[in-house]
């Protein structure tokens, strides 16, 4: 029961990261297309300055809950064979921070953003070969003793780079979403011009995606059809991106804004409703599958990680409310500005 109950506050945590560290990543893929002016680079990167590195915390915090609550998972086989992407994830992240404190250097900047976006989705994701569509989505190649054997190569696969290039469009639209609310005149005029688009794009490319899996993968689909009200995620996602639609067009973007963060969650949620209770697919055999039950730490650290959750995690959600009420409003350049 505590394994379970576990499972959420993991995933709201990297919903959290996701929301708030994805429209960072996106005003970063958007900042060379829609900033003509020096000016307007430097409200860009304003409207990020005083919270992208916050953002990032819940990275940290997400990371190091699922290695305490699963570290059979993220050590063994994540750190075991996808050691080589790991590192480019961590150096990506490195060069963002470089590319955002020299700000001259705008092009490093969205090369980071772009590269993050893809490396999120390469690392989990693993084919037994190139040869068959299904193949391209089973899992990874764990063996009986948790092991992962891969390389970087293998990862690339048409799948994981189609995850990629999605999760590229979803955190710009995010991100477009968010300049929206935080810039002015010409520059926001673009900006409500390029978010639909933007959103239409993401939009077709998921569908996508959803399609592959439900054709190919059957465990997924399965755990779908018996259990039902897993539903209420992805058909919550996409009512989020017709509201975040709308309210676009009505002009009001902070519920646009909102819509697009819960987007963003409730399909995190799908892909675990749709995963449960794997958290890793084995390619070699499905015995070896890691699951939440076979790969969690013991009984005892479970429980005080739970209760450390309930606790601290309104500590967490009240210091991130407080910095971006503290931030709100239009960018104002002054000289302490990027």
């Amino acid at each position: 029961m505590v394994k379970r109950c576990l499972v959420y506050p993991v995933r709201c945590i990297i919903s959290g990261y996701m929301i708030l560290d994805g429209f960072d990543l996106g005003v970063g893929i958007l900042h060379p297309f829609i900033a003509k002016t020096d000016e307007e680079r430097r409200i860009d990167l304003n409207s990020i300055g005083p919270i992208w590195d916050g953002n990032e915390v819940w990275l940290i915090l997400g990371g190091g809950a699922l290695f305490a609550a699963f570290p059979f998972s993220v050590c063994l086989a994540l750190f075991s064979g996808a050691y080589t992407a790991m590192m480019l994830v961590l150096l990506a992240f490195i060069l963002r921070t470089v590319a955002i404190e020299f700000r001259s250097k705008r092009e490093a900047y969205l090369a980071d953003s772009v590269g993050l976006g893809v490396l999120h989705r390469l690392v989990p994701h693993r084919p037994a070969a190139w040869r068959r569509l299904r193949q391209c989505h089973a899992g990874l190649p764990i063996d009986e003793n948790g092991n992962m054997w891969a390389t970087l190569f293998d990862m690339l696969t048409p799948f994981t780079l189609l995850l990629g290039v999605t999760t590229v469009f979803m955190v710009a639209t995010h991100g477009a979403m968010f300049l929206i609310m935080k810039t002015e005149g010409e520059q926001q005029d673009r900006l409500r011009r390029l978010a639909p688009i933007l959103m239409i794009i993401f939009f077709v490319l998921n569908t996508i995606i959803v399609l592959m899996i439900a054709f190919t993968h059957e465990d997924i689909l399965s755990n779908y059809l018996t259990r039902i009200w897993p539903i209420i995620f992805p058909a919550g996602a996409l009512a989020a991106v017709l509201v975040s639609y709308y309210f676009l067009r009505q002009e009001k973007y902070f519920p646009a804004f909102i819509a697009s963060g819960a987007m963003i969650a409730l399909l995190i949620f799908a892909a675990a409703a749709g995963m449960y209770p794997n958290l890793l697919f084995s390619t070699i055999d499905p015995a070896y599958n890691l699951t939440i039950f076979n790969s969690a730490s013991a009984p005892n650290t479970l429980v005080v990680m739970l209760v450390i959750a309930l606790i601290g995690m309104p500590f967490v959600l009240l210091y991130t409310a407080g910095v971006y009420y503290f931030f709100r409003g239009k960018v104002q350049l002054d000289p302490t500005s990027y």
